[in-house]
C-alpha cells in the first residue's frame, strides 16, 4: 500500500511540474552541515558547526511550502547529527511535500528506523564508495552492511544505494559489489560519477569504463533513463541541457542562504526569506555556464521535466543582483568576485 501511495505522489509531483513552471519541484535543505566523517572527495561537510535551531529550519520549510515545493531532500554533512531531525521531517510531512533523505548510514539502528518511519520518511538514499575503509572514504560495505540488513527488515521508506566511480576511489570494481548487495537485499541502485576533492571532473580509466558500463545494468530502467547525462560525463564530455537551479532546484544551505547546488554554493546567496517568485522567473530562464559538465545528479532529473520548453538566455548579471553578492574577499566555494561582477566556476 506505502508503495502505491509513493507512486501516486512520485505522478502527482510529475503533473503539477509539467502543467507549470512557477513553483520548485525539489529543494535541498541543510540543517547540520557537520559530519561524523570526512571522505576525501566531499566538499560538503566541516567538523564544527552546531545544527540549525529547529525554528529556523520549520520557518525555512514553511517559506518552501509557500512556493509550492513539491519534494524536499535533507542532506548534510549528515542530517541524522541533527537532534530534531524526526521533527524536521515530520514537518515536511505536515506541509503533504514528498520528504527525502540522505545519509551516509551509519546511524540506521533499528531504533532510529522505527522513528523515521513514524516521522513519514519516503525515500532515503545512501552512497556506498567501498568494500573496506581507506583514507579517501570510509563509506564503506563493510562498516554499513549491518545498517543495511536493519533497513531491510524495518524501513517502511524506499531504499536507494547509490555506488560510486570517479573521485578517487581506488577500487572502482568495489561498486559492482556494493550494487549486487543492494539488489539481494531489495533495494534499488544507481550510480554516481563524483568529482574529485576540488570539485573537478575527470574522464573514467579503463577500469572504471569497464564498470560503469556493467553498473548500469544495475540500475533500474527508470533511473538509467534519468541518468543518460552520465555517458557523457563518462568521457568528460558537456552535456547540452537547460538547468532550472534556482528555480525549480533550490539548494538551501546552514544559513538559509539560496544557492544554485552543492558545487555552486555562493550564487544567487539569497537568504530564502528575501528569495521572490521573480528570483526563480528569472534564474528559470538564465542559462548556468557550469551545467555542460554538471555532475550533480538531481538538479539534472529535475530539469528533465522543462526540457523541451522555454530556451534559456545567456547568464547575465543585473546590477540588483551583484548588489546582493558577497565581498571581493568571500571565500566560499563556487564563486569568483571581480570588480563588476561574479563569475561561477565549473565545480563539478
Amino acid at each position: 500500500m506505502k508503495k502505491l501511495t509513493r507512486a501516486l505522489r512520485e505522478a502527482n509531483l510529475v503533473a503539477r511540474a509539467l502543467l507549470s513552471t512557477r513553483h520548485p519541484i525539489l529543494a535541498h535543505v541543510i540543517p547540520m552541515r557537520r559530519c561524523n566523517l570526512a571522505c576525501g572527495y566531499c566538499n560538503e561537510y566541516d567538523k564544527v558547526s552546531d545544527p540549525v535551531p529547529l525554528r529556523d529550519v520549520k520557518a525555512r520549510l514553511d517559506r518552501l511550502a509557500g512556493f509550492g515545493t513539491s519534494a524536499i531532500t535533507i542532506s548534510g554533512g549528515e542530517p541524522m547529527l541533527h537532534p530534531q531531525i524526526y521533527e524536521i521531517i515530520a514537518h515536511v510531512r505536515a506541509h503533504r511535500m514528498v520528504a527525502g533523505l540522505i545519509s551516509n548510514g551509519y546511524y540506521m539502528t533499528r531504533e532510529r528506523i522505527q522513528r523515521l518511519n513514524d516521522a513519514g520518511l519516503e525515500y532515503l538514499q545512501i552512497s556506498i564508495d567501498n568494500v573496506k575503509p581507506d583514507e579517501v572514504s570510509q563509506k564503506s560495505l563493510r562498516v554499513l552492511d549491518r545498517y543495511l540488513g536493519y533497513l531491510a527488515e524495518y524501513a517502511a521508506f524506499h531504499v536507494n544505494i547509490n555506488s560510486v566511480i570517479g573521485g578517487g576511489i581506488k577500487h572502482p570494481e568495489d561498486a559492482l559489489v556494493v550494487a549486487r548487495r543492494a539488489v539481494e537485499l531489495g533495494f534499488s541502485t544507481s550510480l554516481g560519477i563524483i568529482h574529485d576533492g576540488d570539485g573537478q571532473l575527470k574522464a573514467l580509466n579503463e577500469v572504471e569504463e569497464r564498470v560503469f558500463q556493467e553498473l548500469k545494468r544495475f540500475g533500474k530502467q527508470k533511473y538509467a533513463k534519468l541518468n543518460q547525462f552520465q555517458d557523457n560525463l563518462a568521457h568528460a564530455q558537456p552535456n547540452e541541457w537547460r538547468c532550472r537551479a534556482g528555480a525549480r532546484y533550490l539548494y538551501i544551505c546552514e544559513d538559509g542562504l539560496v544557492h544554485y547546488c552543492s558545487q555552486q554554493r555562493g550564487y544567487p546567496g539569497i537568504p530564502l526569506s528575501d528569495y521572490t517568485r521573480e528570483h526563480m522567473e528569472r534564474e528559470f530562464s538564465t542559462e548556468k555556464p557550469c551545467a555542460k559538465f554538471c555532475t550533480v545528479a538531481c538538479v539534472q532529473q529535475v530539469a528533465m521535466v522543462d526540457n523541451w520548453r522555454a530556451p534559456q538566455q545567456p547568464f547575465n548579471i543585473s546590477p540588483e543582483a551583484v548588489s546582493a553578492q558577497p565581498s571581493a574577499h568571500d571565500s566560499r566555494p563556487g564563486v569568483t568576485v571581480t570588480a563588476d561582477r561574479p563569475e561561477l566556476t565549473a565545480d563539478h
